[in-house]
């Protein structure tokens, strides 16, 4: 193979943390494998991607791409707009940067990006992170080129033939957590005779745990073990004022966690949502988790994941709309059970999938075409 020339590759998606850092970590792998090739990232004005893509090193192009309303269909006018915008600036950024091969990571800013790759004639290379195929990498199946997969079963929406389980990429090795925890500790200011609950609504946070967890301040501040809580921007001040009035000692809370590693290093019991990414991430920690389905996702594809691990016996499945009559009683109880912490933890690691990223990023590379 001749890695002389210098390749191009083009990614898109973002939205959320389960999105990006997948994104970022298949990025990372290229690199790994051939430091000169180029690299270029497309995402969604105004939406998370736009911040951690170039915290990360990376140069990233916005689209105004948004979502569809659902629920009010008439509203969607101005998004059809935004769209055919979106469309054009993506035709015009991958003629310029003329890449190799262009890969969807899922996010608003996957589909202009990887439809016009297909009309351009690029290979196409999808990574569907989820036990059920999102609706856009539906609609784009047809002529993509690679389906890099996380769960059997897959061939129900994409082409046998074109499809690699290659398991979802992850922001960081995570082996070393258990060196890691005095470091961990220090970090949130913890104590070591606690033990922690990390709480983790997803990047955005989630209304519901973080509502339940906000009416419960007293209840956790009186409790024995001490929370580790990431709430989301858009919910940091409220929480942070509430926890600060009540002088809950045992409650440290943050819009949004960096150092993951140390945080699930921290942590005794995780309570998540259970997006496809995180809980890749989820497995390789290998800690006891307690799996929060968000209900906001196209076709309830969370439901699917966290029921994938709850019939291994790797994970509590708690719906959302049962998360006030269940959730913290549920937590208290499974962090003072050894043996159901044991057996959670055992379950959870066997499902592990390692070096996704690097699978997947030498998929991209099987379709470079050496000259």
């Amino acid at each position: 193979m001749n890695l002389q020339k210098h390749k191009r590759v083009i990614i898109s998606g973002g939205g959320t943390g389960g999105h990006i850092f997948p994104a970022i970590s298949i990025a990372n792998a290229l690199l790994r494998i051939d430091p000169g090739i180029e690299i270029l990232f497309v995402g969604a004005e105004g939406r998370m991607e736009m911040e951690k893509v170039p915290a990360a090193g990376y140069r990233i192009v916005g689209l105004p791409v948004a979502g569809f309303d659902r629920k009010h269909i008439f509203m969607n006018f101005s998004v059809l707009i935004k769209l055919f915008k979106s469309l054009r600036l993506a035709k015009k950024t991958i003629k310029e940067f003329n890449p190799d091969v262009a890969v969807g990571v899922g996010g608003y800013a996957s589909g202009p990006v990887l439809k016009q790759s297909e009309r351009l004639g690029i290979p196409v290379l999808i990574q569907e992170q989820n036990s059920t195929a999102g609706v856009t990498n539906k609609l784009l199946a047809a002529k993509a080129s690679v389906f890099c997969v996380a769960y059997d079963g897959m061939d129900k929406y994409f082409p046998a033939e074109k499809i690699v389980k290659t398991g979802n990429p992850v922001r960081q090795n995570f082996d070393n957590l258990v060196r890691l925890r005095k470091e961990a500790l220090e970090f949130f200011n913890l104590r070591n005779d606690l033990p922690v609950i990390l709480i983790l609504g997803g990047s955005l946070g989630a209304g519901r745990i973080n509502k339940l967890l906000s009416d419960s301040i007293e209840t956790i501040r009186n409790s024995g073990f001490r929370l580790l809580w990431q709430t989301g921007k858009s919910y940091f001040e409220n929480i942070r004022d509430k926890v600060t009035e009540s002088s809950a000692e045992n409650i440290s809370v943050y819009p949004f966690i960096d150092r993951m590693d140390l945080a699930f290093s921290a942590a005794d019991i995780i309570v998540s949502r259970a997006g496809a990414g995180t809980i890749s991430e989820l497995c390789l920690v290998g800690k006891p988790v307690i799996l929060v389905p968000s209900p906001n996702v196209a076709e309830d594809h969370q439901t699917r994941n966290a029921k994938t691990l709850e019939a291994e016996g790797a994970a509590v499945v708690i719906a959302d709309h049962m998360v006030e009559k269940l959730l913290l009683d549920e937590m208290i109880k499974l962090v003072s059970d050894a043996h159901a912490k044991k057996m959670l933890s055992e379950n959870i690691s066997k499902m592990a999938e390692r070096d996704a990223d690097m699978r997947i990023a030498k998929e991209v590379l099987k379709l470079i075409k050496n000259d």
